[in-house]
């Protein structure tokens, strides 16, 4: 079983994304959901794209190391949306996200996704990037996506696993699952390998 790999562990996710909860769960692994609300996103703007969500998701763990038991280990995670050399994050509103969907329509983008593995004693990092390759979107395929599917919640305006994944995504290259929210098979692997299960 593979439960059996983590019964002496407590694994914590620190996401109330309900994506990020289901694709772990999918993976068999039992944890517990803990989230410290009001936590800034800042980082510096000389950081590449690449450090930009292992610097988030390890300011995150910060906020959490004083919870942590002996033989807990935690998983924070942060994922950035980088077309041409701009992060796009979070849409703030209708007019925002029509923004992102136009610069995303015909171009390819990519996704990445940062994770800190944290326990009492250590932390690993690491980070997986897709890319992801939009077709031409019209203005009314746009304005229906978002009046119907409101991605307020999501890097880029989007959700793969949503209607605009079906008609909008010509091809991508790399993890799928990192797109939709948690890129699991790099994830079980560095999990094993923090606590020493190959």
């Amino acid at each position: 079983m593979i439960k059996d790999f983590f019964r002496d562990y407590e694994i914590i996710l620190a996401s109330q994304s309900p994506r990020r909860q289901a694709l772990l769960k999918e993976v068999g692994i039992d944890f517990t959901v803990k989230v410290i609300e009001g936590i800034t996103e800042k980082y510096p703007e000389n950081l590449s794209a690449t450090q930009i969500p292992v610097f988030l998701a390890k300011q995150k763990a910060s906020f959490y190391t004083n919870i942590l038991k002996d033989n807990s280990i935690l998983i924070t995670a942060d994922t950035i949306v980088v077309l041409n050399n701009e992060v796009l994050e979070k849409p703030e509103n209708f007019d925002h996200a029509v923004y992102m969907l136009k610069k995303l329509s015909n171009n390819k983008h990519e996704v990445i996704t940062g994770i800190a593995l944290t326990s009492p004693k250590r932390q690993k990092t690491f980070f997986v990037n897709t890319k992801v390759y939009f077709k031409s979107l019209t203005d009314k395929e746009i304005h229906f996506y978002i009046n119907n599917y409101k991605p307020y919640d999501k890097a880029g305006a989007y959700g793969i696993q949503e209607w605009i994944g079906y008609v909008a995504i010509k091809k991508i290259v790399g993890s799928y699952n990192n797109v939709v929210g948690l890129p699991v098979q790099k994830l079980f692997t560095e999990l094993c390998n923090f606590i020493g299960k190959k």
